[in-house]
């Protein structure tokens, strides 16, 4: 049996007296697209978080067996940041006790650019981009590593249709790879195109398996065919429309 990728226990997580998440219990497979859906306020972005270890929980345990790269939606940057759209994408190959040599790392920036149909626009300043332009800098910076975990919070969010098809080609060739990508989203085509779904309603995880596949709890399956993920019963929704594509 294959070790997970991720695997959290008992995770709870609270900004004051009352927790957000409540008990989570998942594991990410490598090689898989996980989608996290749930309403606005369901702790989708906290749990991402809690998985890349932005955020500790109050209680439980998160286990990372590898690489690991979060994209988030729109990350602020001064518009007086003095650096070209390759430039960030280039800090994405820093990592604390190894970095690329610098032919290694232009190749890797130049791959990773052209990924998300950026080349045209490496030298351009970021201050210049579009939002959407912008996102997709920030998604090559979490794939010009190649890391074995791609962790991303509405990475996709505003994109025009090209581009957003574009990064669901990019995002199943990374798990083709063999790295698991894991994505907060409310996109409906995002989430038909995972292989599995985890579903949250008010911090907790409700459905979490490919097919259909629900649990009460650990070990209780209520609907049979692929079995991932425990978590408790209960009713989710993912209703949040997206907004007007900006790039």
């Amino acid at each position: 049996m294959t070790t997970p990728a991720i695997s959290a226990r008992d995770v709870c997580f609270g900004y004051s007296d009352d927790d957000v998440l409540h008990s989570v219990d998942l594991d990410l497979d490598r090689g898989e697209i996980v989608a996290i859906a749930g309403h606005n306020g369901s702790g989708k972005s906290t749990l991402i978080e809690i998985l890349a270890g932005v955020k500790e929980p109050r209680r439980g345990t998160v286990r990372r067996d590898g690489d690991l790269a979060l994209v988030v939606q729109r990350p602020s940057a001064p518009d007086a940041l003095p650096v070209t759209a390759a430039e960030v994408v280039r800090m994405g190959t820093w990592k604390r006790g190894r970095r690329l040599r610098r032919e290694g790392a232009r190749r890797a920036v130049e791959r990773a650019l052209g990924r998300v149909g950026m080349t045209d626009l490496a030298d351009r300043p970021l201050a210049e981009l579009s939002g959407g332009q912008r996102q997709r800098v920030f998604l090559a910076q979490g794939l010009v590593r190649e890391p074995g975990i791609l962790l991303l919070d509405e990475a996709a969010a505003g994109f025009d249709r090209e581009s957003a098809v574009r990064m669901q080609r990019v995002l199943r060739e990374e798990a083709a790879r063999g790295a698991v990508v894991c994505s907060v989203t409310h996109d409906d085509e995002s989430i038909a195109a995972a292989d599995r779904v985890i579903r949250l309603d008010g911090g907790r995880v409700v459905a979490g398996g490919a097919s259909g596949v629900v649990r009460a709890g650990p070990g209780d399956l209520l609907v049979v065919d692929v079995d991932h993920g425990p978590g408790p019963a209960g009713r989710s929704g993912v209703g949040e429309r997206r907004g007007n594509p900006v790039a």
